[in-house]
């Protein structure tokens, strides 16, 4: 299986605490600034459908809008209910001021 790094957005349109949806190969991802690190994952609650860049990020938490779930953005990790699956992550990686997340072939991490 290959990976390819696909273009999600510009480094400097995301400043630090700041969060968004990109739309990549047919997958919905919310990609964060973390303190300048930043981290990709599925942007879809794993509770319910609710998209999770119209939450609110702190640090590295994000908060479901819909019920209150918090995930860890960079590491995928359901931290409260009613969610308890863990959300996937993607490589990230800053290339020529361009942030770039990596998708497997199918779209996949």
């Amino acid at each position: 299986m290959t990976q390819e790094f696909v273009a999600a957005g510009k480094a400097g349109e995301l400043a630090p605490g700041a969060m968004k949806r990109v739309d990549l190969r047919g997958r919905r991802i919310l990609l964060a600034n973390v303190a300048g690190r930043y981290c990709a994952v599925d942007d879809t609650c794993t509770h319910e459908e609710a998209s999770l860049a119209t939450g609110v990020l702190k640090g590295e938490l994000v908060k479901c809008p819909l019920h209150g779930s918090r995930f860890n953005v960079c590491t995928g990790e359901a931290l409260e209910e009613p969610a308890e699956e863990n959300l996937k992550t993607y490589p990230v990686r800053l290339e020529g001021g361009r942030i770039l997340v990596g998708l497997d072939d199918k779209g996949t991490p």
